[in-house]
């Protein structure tokens, strides 16, 4: 369950449209619904319903090839809609998500996923936090306790109980296993070990069945990435290597090119003119955090005095 607008603001989800809008156009929805998108439907959907939904999000943008980026239950569709139309998706990313739906996994999973619709059904986005502290439990259960208050506002904001418990029940029975047995496109494949919304060997079990993947395991427990977590870092950094593939290596100067991508990140600020105060704000850091970044990028660029601040913006111009 998503709402656009409020995710840009939650410091559950502000990190992901930041970074992954970072050299690249992210175009998002909201499905039927949620958010800002539709909120009455009669019919249950149905894999062929969501697959046309992103089917219609494609041709609205004008996208004509894109690599495809499916989270959780996002990911079947993300698959099917790839199977279908091979020609205009040229890679594939999918974390946190599955192949076959709960429904699909055996009996316990089958009740496990009965009892959590139906709790939906009468607590999601209800007066009553204890209800709405159990999906922030096991969705971040490693966030802090901003994270999970921002996370059970979400549930309000985003849909009604009766329809976010129709959306869960409606990908249960959801099996992608043939089509991904079809899809040839690279494909990374990203799983929390710990995920206590979708199984890891669920993740384990997708990557298997593509032909072309490669299937990254991150030590985190939050289905939802948090950002400051090493696993956000990693995801970011496997997934923006798997797609500058497609666009070939980035040569760096040799001296910029030990420094991590959020180093990077905060030289450029420097260089732009931004104090670390504004640093901070615009990378949603503390000030501490900015000068300890700095500190390493003026260690790696071996400079040092009351002239290193100027110094390395001037080299980050130069490159």
């Amino acid at each position: 369950m998503t709402h656009l607008d409020y995710e840009r603001q939650s410091p559950v989800w502000r990190h992901w449209v930041r970074e992954l809008s970072r050299g690249h156009t992210l175009v998002r929805f909201d499905e039927r619904g949620c958010g800002l998108s539709d909120r009455q439907f009669e019919v249950m959907p149905s894999l062929d319903a969501y697959v046309a939904d992103l089917a219609a999000v494609v041709d609205a943008a004008g996208l004509e090839r894109f690599a495809l980026l499916g989270l959780s239950g996002g990911g079947p569709t993300a698959i099917e809609y790839t199977g279908r139309n091979p020609g205009r998706v040229s890679r594939l990313v999918l974390y946190g998500t599955w192949a076959r739906g709960r429904d699909l996994r055996g009996d316990a999973h089958t009740e496990q996923s009965r009892l959590l619709g139906e709790l939906m059904r009468v607590g999601w986005g209800g007066t009553v936090p204890a209800f709405r502290q159990v999906f922030s439990s096991i969705y971040i259960p490693s966030a802090g306790e901003e994270q999970k208050r921002w996370y059970d506002e979400l549930q309000q904001a985003s849909s009604t109980g009766e329809t976010a418990a129709r959306l869960w029940h409606s990908r249960n029975g959801t099996d992608v296993t043939g089509t991904a047995r079809r899809v040839t496109q690279p494909a990374l494949v990203l799983h929390a070990r710990h995920d206590c919304a979708v199984p890891y060997e669920e993740g384990r079990r997708l990557a298997s069945l593509l032909p072309d993947a490669r299937f990254v395991t991150l030590e985190s427990d939050n289905h939802i990435l948090q950002e400051g977590e090493a696993a956000w870092d990693q995801f970011l950094s496997q997934v923006r290597s798997f797609l500058d593939a497609e666009r070939g290596p980035r040569a760096l100067p040799a001296d910029l090119s030990d420094l991590s991508e959020r180093e990077r990140e905060v030289l450029e600020l420097v260089a732009a003119g931004l104090s670390n105060e504004h640093i901070a704000d615009q990378l949603f850091l503390s000030t501490r955090t900015v000068e300890r970044h700095l500190s390493n990028v003026y260690a790696k660029l071996r400079l040092s005095g009351k002239s290193a601040r100027a110094a390395a913006a001037a080299r980050f111009s130069r490159s």
